[in-house]
């Protein structure tokens, strides 16, 4: 969790669009607008427009479409894209060790994916398997909606350890139409009305030379998002009581441990919702991979999710597609960032027994119960009270016992959805726009298939 008094990326990533809306205001204007954010919102009663478009490659037909480099498509239960003979050798100088070493590598490109929501931000997934000696890398490339093209931007480094190559994000890369903030490739200036209208994915598998070991890719993908600048949404209607039985863990027993990841465990709310989530459904780090942790510290598995999630040049553990990818590490667990629309949207979700990690920010008094204020924090929504109110596992807990929280549903669904809002100080800052993690197994139920296609995720 990122504290009130800190500054998160993502307020960066808002913040021309917020001078924007802000512009030179007045402290009278602020107030006019701060009062008309607070009005009431009446709920439509036509549909909402799409926000959202979520889109993988998955399947062995996926694998085999596209543009390959050396990579072939491997079929069976869980179709992947692998490296069957290198395109060629590079030197790769990690920037976080300065170590230089040689890789093979194959690549692959997508098929141009034409968004159905042209879209001001984007966010990847992968799920993939790296042995020791391997690694990947994630770019996109798009077109926009005046004809124009992006450059090819790097969407991660990565891999699931930390020996060969420290994963990472990649800063300062922008065309000044773009630029990627840590995950998130945005639309500098979407009051412009810009857009991105499609993109291609490219992924780049390395391994050691001579090797016969390979990265397996099983899921990459990219979700395109237009939501609108709003500080209020209309408020939803309740319509499902149940609670689902999400082990529970709490950060803050983890204050001080390991700070050369993210400062310790107080800023340890992603990979602490990420590990509740992966235990839910039965997976779990074993003896040997925890053997590393200090046998006096509890939930080691907290600890190791913090590792391994850890992103070097963020220096954080809040990276939103580095922790999908960790969660689909597990045996045959897939993870996905997307965005939801609303409450109902998780309401289908927990019906069909899927838990979602949500990012929020809000002030102490903006969150009845919570306690604190933030400017980014994960928790995890695990049900819904008879009265509609959201149960969630909220890591920012000072020990485990006090992890469940219920939260009053209106105030929860408003700083969840918001893109926009005010922080101590009276400046516009971000607001996630709705944005969460689903991890799921990789055959779903019948009904979980349904309720993941419900909200656009296949």
């Amino acid at each position: 969790m990122t504290r009130a008094d800190q500054p998160s990326r993502r307020t960066v990533l808002a913040a021309a669009v917020a001078a924007a809306a802000a512009g030179a205001t007045s402290p009278a204007a602020a107030d006019t607008t701060a009062r008309a954010a607070k009005a009431p919102a009446a709920t439509s009663p036509k549909a909402a427009p799409a926000l959202v478009d979520n889109h993988a490659w998955t399947s062995y037909t996926d694998w085999r479409g596209g543009t390959a480099e050396g990579t072939r498509a491997v079929s069976g239960a869980r179709p992947g894209l692998e490296i069957r003979t290198p395109a060629g050798r590079t030197d790769y100088t990690d920037p976080h060790t300065g170590t230089t070493a040689t890789w093979e590598y194959a690549r692959w490109t997508s098929p141009v994916h034409r968004l159905g929501v042209p879209s001001t931000e984007v966010i990847a997934s992968w799920n993939a398997r790296t042995p020791a000696g391997t690694w990947l890398h994630i770019e996109l490339a798009g077109t926009y909606s005046d004809g124009t093209d992006t450059p090819w931007y790097v969407l991660g480094r990565w891999a699931a350890g930390d020996e060969d190559i420290r994963r990472t994000s990649v800063d300062d890369q922008s065309d000044g139409k773009s630029s990627v903030w840590t995950d998130t490739l945005a639309v500098d200036d979407p009051a412009s009305g810009l857009r991105l209208v499609s993109y291609r994915l490219r992924l780049t598998l390395y391994r050691r030379p001579g090797s016969e070991v390979t990265p397996t890719v099983w899921r990459l993908g990219a979700m395109g998002s237009d939501v609108p600048d709003r500080f209020t949404v209309p408020a939803s209607s309740p319509g499902l009581a149940r609670e689902l039985a999400v082990p529970r863990y709490s950060q803050e027993i983890h204050a001080g441990q390991y700070p050369e990841y993210d400062n310790g465990g107080e800023a340890w709310c992603s990979p602490t919702s990420s590990q509740m989530i992966i235990e839910y459904w039965g997976r779990k780090p074993t003896a040997e991979a925890l053997a590393w942790v200090d046998p006096a510290y509890a939930d080691p598995q907290v600890c190791h999710a913090a590792r391994y999630t850890f992103d070097y040049q963020y220096n954080g553990c809040g990276n939103w597609p580095f922790n999908a990818a960790y969660a689909a590490t597990y045996k045959d667990l897939q993870g996905v960032v997307t965005r939801l629309g609303s409450l109902g949207d998780l309401e289908t979700l927990i019906a069909a027994g899927v838990p979602v990690i949500t990012s929020q920010s809000f002030l102490a008094t903006e969150l009845t119960g919570a306690g604190y204020g933030t400017s980014g924090h994960l928790m995890t929504v695990i049900g819904f009270t008879a009265d509609g109110d959201v149960i969630a596992n909220d890591p920012a807990s000072p020990d485990n016992d006090a992890v469940r929280r219920v939260y009053r549903r209106r105030e929860w669904e408003n700083i969840w959805l918001r893109t926009k809002r005010y922080n101590a100080a009276g400046k516009v800052v971000s607001g996630t726009g709705g944005v969460c993690y689903l991890y799921f197994p990789a055959r779903p139920t019948a009904r979980q298939r349904k309720a993941l296609a419900a909200v656009g995720v296949r």
